[in-house]
């Protein structure tokens, strides 16, 4: 038995750097960004209006007097010229900044007024000079780094590829991921089970987790047998980069996965963690750089182990180093790390707040449904006092 971070580090070192492929800018969100973007322009690349009003010239105070409006310029016109420093040129939001002018003010602290047939404006408060202009490279320099290499593709990043006018990007080729639950017990979700079956759940709360970070998974089951389990998960080998196994790991003597494995020539890295939830987890590689998690069988523990340990080496580990406090004490006497399922959230003083949920153990899957995550509490002690900060584990 290993520690976490241990196992962490052993899951992480396993990983290999993936083949990469161009795909178009809708199909981005949720893969790994495989190539750094820099800006092609400055952000933005123009002196830009952000009030409606009128731009002006001033010499570092507010002028009294009215300014004759000389001209209209919009969002998408090229940039105006001022042609007089006592007149103004009215502009509207995402304009260029009109030549000879460094000034913008807003219609609400504008006086408007007609004469001779032209149009003026006075100024009804207090201005300052360059006031209300987004100026050039103000964001970004042109050439700077937005994005790096590794980057996980989420909205924001899809407005700065189509930004800097990336119609495809290139990216991280996803794994072939095979989904395998085992045991006697379990029934599909389509049958009546009898008394003493329940029906399959983990390998179905894993695809959708998996589809959550845009990789599409393959769903099997296998029975308890020893020779069944090593002819298909053979084949399974051969078709995919990565199997995800749910069940069968622990001490039971129908428990067939780690002696199964090892006969198909995976190398074990490691089995059993400690940790509760997850503690028979099992993880091993193959000569040709192939990954399998052998996740233990109950909900709770499966979910908590792909969170920890597959998750990030799919690349998608939380960004950061996510933290909550505790919102009363707890005690936790098993010398194990104590990953404690709570429901989180924003308290007055702006601090994020874990609240512990008691549920019915590893087992309790229903808890989930209340649950916003893991509140990794340290091993090596018992008594966890409220108000204190510990890594958190978000879904």
């Amino acid at each position: 038995m290993i520690p976490v971070a241990e196992a962490l580090e052993k899951v992480l070192a396993a990983r290999s750097v993936p083949a990469t492929e161009s795909v178009p800018l809708y199909q981005c969100p949720g893969r790994i960004l495989a190539e750094d973007i820099a800006a092609d322009r400055a952000f933005p690349p123009f002196d830009r209006v952000t009030m409606d009003g009128i731009a002006l010239w001033l010499d570092g105070r507010a002028e009294e007097g009215m300014y004759r409006i000389e001209a209209t310029t919009y969002a998408g016109e090229p940039a105006g010229k001022l042609a007089s420093r006592s007149g103004a040129v009215e502009v509207m939001t995402g304009a260029v900044l009109p030549e000879g002018t460094n000034t913008v003010v807003r219609y609400e602290d504008l006086a408007f007024s007609e004469h001779f047939g032209s149009r003026f404006a006075s100024l009804k408060a207090g201005v300052v000079p360059g006031q209300n202009i987004h100026r050039k490279g103000e964001d970004r320099a042109e050439g700077s780094l937005l994005l790096k290499a590794g980057t996980r593709i989420g909205s924001p990043e899809v407005a700065i590829l189509a930004t800097v006018g990336r119609p495809s990007v290139q990216v991280y080729r996803n794994p072939s991921v095979c989904l395998v639950s085992t045991g006697d017990e379990l029934v599909d979700i389509h049958e009546t089970p009898l008394p003493h079956q329940i029906r399959r759940s983990s390998t179905y709360q894993l695809s959708a987790a998996l589809r959550e970070i845009g990789i599409k998974s393959d769903i099997q089951h296998l029975r308890d047998d020893a020779d069944g389990l090593f002819r298909a998960l053979q084949t399974y080998l051969r078709q995919h980069d990565i199997l995800i196994l749910t069940g069968g790991v622990s001490a039971g003597k129908k428990d067939y996965l780690p002696e199964v494995l090892e006969r198909l020539g995976v190398t074990r890295q490691f089995h059993q963690v400690a940790q509760r939830p997850g503690k028979p987890l099992w993880f091993g590689t193959t000569a040709d750089g192939k990954a399998v998690f052998a996740l233990p069988g109950n909900p709770v523990s499966t979910f908590l182990c792909f969170l920890k340990y597959v998750r990030p080496f799919l690349g998608h580990g939380p960004k950061g180093k996510p933290v909550a406090t505790l919102s009363e004490q707890v005690i936790f006497k098993p010398d194990l790390t104590y990953f404690m399922p709570v429901a989180t959230y924003y308290n007055e003083e702006g601090r994020h707040v874990a609240r512990p949920l008691k549920g019915s153990g590893s087992g309790d899957f229903a808890n989930l449904l209340e649950c916003t995550g893991f509140l990794e509490l340290p091993v090596g002690r018992t008594d966890f006092a409220a108000g204190e900060v510990f890594p958190y584990l978000p879904f």
